[in-house]
């Protein structure tokens, strides 16, 4: 063999000596998210909603499984599963003919349907999302509880009692603030009478003080006539006393 490809080949296993021991390239951790629970009613359909975030682009090779743990029961069994652009329906369980599936992965989302819910189907679903390169991530649970079918004639009562319920909230608010209203407006005109009557008293004292100085001078011009009269009158009997002396003589 040749000393140049002697030096490649132990370059060529040197690096991956190199490559063997920084380990296996970092992959980043796909989210995946469920609610934590959903209700539902004998006969009726629910919505297992499952939405998932991811760092990579949505690849041909994107897989969705859901699995289900019957209430009481510790084994999981896998109803769903969709691959390579085609969901499947397990064939065998309780779900075959009951589930729709009805998510869109391109739109991250990864939701299923089950029609005519029974009792049997109280339990834990877990969704579970591989995104590959992104394959690194926890799946989510959601627990559905059925309950009764609820009879229409017992819906109806509730919902006139909410009704009414609803209506004399709406009347209370509505008269609480009518209330504060008339207060408000009662305060109002009781501020403009407090102004008025001050206003009122203003003037009368204004008018008061104008008529005292108008009649000032007039007081003073009667005195001074009424002292002069006063003296006239006095010295009036003086002189006719002394008319009357010299009459007699």
């Amino acid at each position: 063999m040749a000393p140049g490809a002697i030096g490649a080949g132990r370059l060529l296993l040197l690096l991956a000596g190199l490559l063997a021991a920084l380990g296996p390239s970092p992959t980043s951790a796909i989210h995946v998210y469920t609610p934590r629970e959903v209700y539902g009613t004998v006969g009726s359909h629910v919505t297992l909603s499952c939405s998932f975030w991811s760092s990579e682009w949505i690849s041909e090779d994107i897989s969705i499984t859901w699995h289900f743990q019957a209430e009481g029961s510790r084994d999981s069994i896998s109803i769903f599963h969709y691959a390579k652009g085609q969901p499947y329906i397990d064939d065998v369980g309780t779900f075959k003919e009951r589930m729709e599936w009805v998510g869109n992965p391109r739109r991250k989302d990864g939701s299923i349907v089950i029609h005519n819910l029974d009792y049997t189907d109280n339990g834990t679903f877990t969704c579970d999302v591989k995104n590959p390169p992104d394959i690194v991530g926890k799946s989510s649970q959601v627990t559905l509880y059925v309950l009764e079918k609820v009879p229409t004639r017992y819906g109806i009562v509730l919902g006139s009692i909410i009704g009414v319920a609803l209506l004399l909230v709406a009347l209370l608010v509505a008269l609480v603030y009518l209330l504060r209203f008339c207060w408000l407006r009662r305060q109002a005109v009781l501020q403009r009478r407090l102004s008025a009557m001050e206003k009122g008293k203003l003037q009368r004292s204004a008018k008061d003080a104008s008529k005292r100085s108008r009649q000032a001078p007039v007081l003073y011009a009667m005195l001074d006539h009424s002292r002069g009269t006063k003296a006239s009158a006095e010295k009036k009997p003086k002189g006719a006393a002394g008319e009357a002396r010299k009459d007699k003589k």
